[in-house]
């Protein structure tokens, strides 16, 4: 073997050596990079999931999925989500029983990954003791998600209602045709249940569809993709 050939197989090896180390780092940097988002995906589906607080009647514990900032707008309620917290633990007192059945959420995440949207379907179960009647709406919770300090946490939930139906435990009972007629089929048995518990509903909502749904939508969008300092 020449003695030039043997220095290019020299050379050649190093070279070899190190383009294999560059690929160990930027393979280990990509793992981190699907590690974070992973675990990022984890703490906001456990976040959403935290919603049972509302049904256990947790009222620390629900306030603080929360930025202290936050707002929220439901059906029954709008305004601070310290308030709603509040208004939450007097509808626990009332005849007004309720339950959230939550799914996997869908996540887009910012570019600085400090905030992300999130699109969550939710059952919302809800009875009225006096009226022996409840019902079932199926409706998403759209949420903007801010991270401080390694935590996600609620900054603003909004909900889109996609359709909703009456149950009746105790068997069949008399509704005001009139009352239900009054709000969107979308979310018109639930709103009634709230209605006749103390809770009504004032104003109209985004269903499934709707141009409230898509201006919510480009919103929450614009939001996630403009700088915060």
């Amino acid at each position: 073997m020449s003695q030039l050939h043997v220095l290019v197989s020299h050379r050649s090896g190093r070279c070899i050596h190190r383009i294999n180390r560059l690929d160990r780092y930027a393979m280990a940097e990509h793992a981190g990079v699907m590690n974070e988002s992973t675990n990022d995906r984890q703490a906001i589906a456990d976040l959403m999931s935290g919603w049972i607080r509302r049904d256990l009647g947790e009222w620390n514990q629900l306030r603080d999925l929360f930025t202290p900032a936050a707002r929220i707008e439901i059906t029954w309620f709008r305004g601070s989500a310290s308030d709603f917290v509040d208004a939450s633990e007097r509808m626990g007192s009332s005849d007004i029983r309720t339950k959230h059945l939550i799914a996997s959420p869908v996540i887009r995440f910012s570019e600085d990954g400090r905030r992300a949207l999130s699109e969550t379907n939710a059952i919302i179960v809800a009875e009225s003791a006096s009226l022996t009647l409840g019902s079932q709406t199926h409706s998403r919770f759209v949420d903007r998600l801010e991270k401080e300090n390694g935590q996600w946490r609620i900054a603003d939930r909004r909900s889109i209602y996609d359709f909703a139906s009456f149950t009746f435990p105790a068997g069949p009972v008399r509704i005001d045709a009139e009352l239900v007629a009054a709000h969107p089929i979308e979310y018109a048995a639930l709103a009634y249940i709230l209605h006749h518990g103390g809770f009504p509903v004032t104003g109209t909502f985004a269903t499934q569809g709707s141009a409230a749904e898509r201006e919510m939508k480009v919103a929450a969008t614009a939001w996630l993709t403009e700088e915060h300092a």
